[in-house]
């Protein structure tokens, strides 16, 4: 994994980070919160011309999976659109369920797996790529990584040094949107620790508002927070060891995390409708009961990445201006930097199911979604202008800029059986740390016991 320097040059950026999205802020609440000066989607080479030749597909019909829904579904189906418009290929959208394995092993099992899937976790590539579903990426597809990304971001997409899948999208999971009004009503101020994290819930319980949504009932919102606060408490390296299971979940850096978490995990009054109620609300309503009630909202602040904005903008919230966001505070020496993100791998293998993920890899495709707003790409050529506010692109120039030095989501590098799947493993054990987040020692046996039975080893 990289080494400690460049975790400390990252950090640095990081640091840097919170200025500008301050500034971002500012700029946005001054009127700069919906830049459109460069257009809507649609011609998807914003305004600069093509950067992508694809090939003639007149007849071809293409299926391409993944677990989106929403308005991220409806967004990338524009982007699809683009596709078909140059190619003439037909592609059709498939809702795929967590684990996506899973959902891929049944339609293969069928005879009916679709061209291309979106794969959320490193993990699930390695696993698609042992079973001898995915198939490795053509040259067009490699070219355009080669000319669009860091080679961080290429080398999360291959297995045994061949290339199966390319990031089409991207995540900075280090950030917490607030309700600005509950923040002012409380006298709160951004924090820049753990501990003034506490102290702004603090001031926003004694204001009368609950301090945070917590998405229970998506087990992978809950190992989001903990990769925070281990990152930022127990430093780079015990993470890496942690993410590989060269460390087991037994280990006291594993006790002090969690301790932490319970700090606010383990206030009831603090997490909307409590343990129970965050345990039976989804990640898009937590986002949105942040953001709604007015002076009253169900909570003031929810953690997640830059991809909340989907669901702020269901609400009547501005980003910038009712919604603003900070970076996750640091809870050791540093502040964390956890970037997750989804991969588009090659099942059956065409010239047309190449073609796509070629499309996807290219810097056109990208600015199409990125217009559309909660998203955020990896493509280092999309321009800073694609963005459609000045707090996102803030956020996709720290990505960019971090280059090699991020550190990837640990449960999404897990076998899925221990860090992607609903009911099970990692999602499970922190959905029952959440009920009841007095219990330490039995969270962590919890989940050695998985992480041992997954990686296939006792640590």
């Amino acid at each position: 994994m990289r080494n400690r320097s460049s975790t400390v040059r990252t950090h640095r950026a990081v640091s840097t980070l919170a200025a500008l999205l301050a500034g971002a802020l500012a700029l946005t609440a001054c009127g700069g919160g919906d830049d459109k000066k460069s257009g809507g989607a649609g011609g998807g080479s914003a305004g600069t011309g093509s950067t992508v030749t694809l090939p003639k597909l007149n007849g071809a019909s293409l299926e391409v999976a993944a677990v989106w829904t929403g308005g991220e579904q409806k967004n990338f189906k524009q982007v699809l659109a683009e596709f078909e418009k140059r190619t003439g290929a037909k592609v059709t959208f498939v809702p795929a369920q967590d684990p996506i394995i899973n959902f891929l092993g049944s339609k293969i099992a069928g005879g009916k797996p679709p061209d291309v899937a979106l794969l959320p976790q490193p993990g699930a590539i390695k696993q698609a790529v042992d079973k001898g579903w995915a198939k490795p990426l053509g040259a067009e597809a490699q070219a355009q990584l080669a000319k669009n990304y860091a080679q961080g971001w290429q080398d999360i997409g291959k297995v045994g040094g061949k290339q199966y899948g390319a990031y089409y999208k991207a995540a900075n999971k280090s950030l917490i949107w607030y309700n600005a009004k509950a923040f002012e009503n409380a006298g709160a101020q951004e924090p820049k620790t753990w501990q003034d994290l506490l102290t702004a819930a603090r001031a926003v319980y004694d204001s009368g508002v609950t301090p945070f949504s917590v998405g229970g009932a998506d087990g992978w919102t809950l190992t989001d927070w903990f990769e925070n606060v281990y990152l930022s408490q127990a430093g780079p390296q015990k993470y890496d060891e942690l993410a590989q299971h060269k460390i087991k979940w037994t280990d006291p850096s594993v006790k002090e995390a969690l301790t932490t978490l319970a700090q606010i995990w383990g206030k009831k009054d603090y997490i909307a409708g409590g343990a129970n109620g965050a345990l039976q609300t989804e990640f898009p309503a937590s986002v949105t009961q942040t953001f709604t009630g007015g002076d009253q909202p169900k909570a003031a602040m929810v953690y997640e990445g830059d991809f909340a904005q989907v669901n702020i903008g269901e609400t009547k919230a501005k980003v910038g201006t009712d919604a603003k966001v900070f970076p996750f505070p640091a809870v050791g020496d540093a502040t964390p930097v956890v970037s997750g993100g989804d991969a588009a791998v090659v099942l059956k293998d065409s010239k047309a199911a190449q073609a796509l993920v070629t499309f996807l890899a290219s810097a056109d495709a990208a600015t199409i979604q990125a217009k559309l707003g909660g998203y955020l790409s990896p493509n280092k050529n999309v321009p800073d202008s694609a963005y459609p506010n000045e707090v996102q692109r803030t956020i996709a120039k720290a990505l960019i800029a971090s280059g090699d030095d991020f550190r990837f989501d640990m449960s999404d590098q897990a076998p899925q059986a221990f860090g992607g799947t609903p009911g099970k493993g990692e999602w499970k054990a922190l959905q029952d740390f959440l009920k009841n987040p007095s219990d330490v020692a039995g969270a962590q046996a919890q989940l050695e016991k998985g992480a041992a039975a997954a990686y296939g080893n006792g640590g």
